[in-house]
């Protein structure tokens, strides 16, 4: 399985690239893992949210291929356990996925087309977290996923 993971904006914060280049690096022993940065809109101080959204939507939907199953990171969507998102993903993994892509959206969300465009939105908690750090966290729950797929001992019960 390939799996990408769309994001809007530059990671500005030091910490946060340093994370993810070691989880990325974990993830890499599972499975193909491909991170894409959508360049942040300039000038957006006479653009409302809408109109916000609605660009950064049409420069996410560029990068997705019709063959993709498309999940965004959405507060609102399905919540699981550690375990019950490994699950869920073995899931996709064993039910032919060939091209899973994650989006996470911009500080206002995602436009109407990019959530009618996602197959399903998956919430990594009730608390909202910046865009920046969320990425973070995604790509440790996603290796974390992946090593209790595969029964090594990361992730305690």
């Amino acid at each position: 399985m390939r799996i990408t993971l769309i994001t809007t904006g530059k990671t500005t914060f030091d910490y946060i690239k340093e994370g993810m280049a070691i989880y990325e690096k974990r993830i890499g022993r599972y499975l193909s893992f491909t991170r894409t940065e959508v360049p942040a809109l300039q000038s957006t101080s006479s653009m409302s949210p809408e109109e916000i959204k609605r660009r950064e939507g049409e420069l996410i939907l560029k990068k997705v291929k019709p063959e993709d199953r498309v999940i965004i990171l959405d507060e609102k969507g399905r919540r699981f356990t550690s375990t019950g998102w490994a699950g869920h993903l073995g899931h996709l993994m064993d039910t032919g996925t060939k091209s899973l892509v994650f989006i996470i959206g911009g500080a206002y969300g995602f436009s109407d087309k990019v959530r009618e465009r996602a197959d399903e939105a998956l919430s990594l908690s009730d608390m909202t977290f910046s865009h920046q750090i969320i990425r973070l966290f995604f790509e440790e729950q996603l290796y974390r996923a992946m090593t209790i797929i595969k029964g090594e001992p990361y992730h305690n019960e």
